[in-house]
């Protein structure tokens, strides 16, 4: 009996120190709107995400239907209007524009890919140490995660490592940070196995406000960790958020008032 209580106690330990990690602790929750429902691949293993000229652009990794995959989508429609499949075994990952080139990441590849934006064409690939998981851009430097709490910042020309950011919320560090996104000079960030959007200074690390999809999936999908919110865009025309996750159905066009 007291041995089964006392594994009891070390396990409720754990999972509340894991899941405290993970989410960055205690934090102000962000409030939002959903503005519009979009349909989604729901075969797609959504690894990035990203809105430009009207149109969506969606990295995967190996979906149920086929393997990891760069496309460009009709957002209201959610219909291919350009796709290029990637070799298995590669795992495709985070992907970002910068200028006319669109950037895709790999998960244990430990190789990015450089694309022609207009027909997908590739350009060159490049390699990087450790693993691949979120990408984006900030108007000077690449922003990569890895599953760690450490950002590195990557010089979109060379691809070399300028410096480095640790994620952190109330001086704990956040682990798992995942898909991203450069937003009015803040990182937003989805945390691998849960429905969290993390709004991050990119000076400090700080985890400033959390944004929690859960709730808007009610109505139209069971969230659980084998299918995490991953891919966040940003509508810059509209200030709106477009997010989705893994083999979501559904992606939503959200609106954070004061953001």
């Amino acid at each position: 009996m007291h041995y089964n209580r006392f594994f009891l106690i070390i396990l409720i330990i754990f999972l509340t120190a894991n899941s405290y990690t993970q989410a960055g602790g205690p934090g102000k929750k962000a409030a939002y709107t959903v503005v519009n429902v979009y349909p989604h691949d729901r075969n797609s293993q959504t690894e990035g995400l990203i809105y430009h000229g009207k149109h969506l652009y969606e990295g995967t990794g190996p979906c149920l239907n086929g393997p990891s995959s760069l496309r460009k989508i009709d957002l209201k429609t959610g219909d291919f209007l350009k796709y290029i499949s990637l070799e298995p075994p590669i795992f495709g990952e985070g992907i970002t524009i910068s200028g006319d080139r669109i950037i895709q990441l790999t998960y244990k590849s430990e190789t990015g890919y450089v694309y022609n934006l207009k027909d997908f064409r590739l350009l060159e690939n490049f390699r990087y140490n450790g693993e691949g998981w979120g990408l984006t851009y900030d108007g000077k430097y690449l922003i990569m995660s890895d599953g760690t709490p450490v950002l590195r910042f990557l010089d979109p020309v060379t691809f070399k490592e300028i410096k480095k950011l640790i994620v952190h919320r109330n001086r704990k560090r956040v682990s798992k940070i995942n898909e991203l996104e450069f937003i009015n000079g803040r990182i937003y960030a989805n945390v691998f196995l849960t429905d969290l959007i993390l709004i991050i200074s990119p000076d400090t690390g700080e985890v400033i406000e959390l944004i929690k999809l859960k709730e808007i999936l009610k109505d139209y999908f069971n969230f659980d960790e084998s299918n995490p919110a991953n891919g966040i865009a940003y509508d810059p025309e509209n200030n709106d958020l477009l997010v989705t996750g893994k083999y979501w159905p559904n992606l939503f066009r959200i609106s954070l008032p004061g953001k």
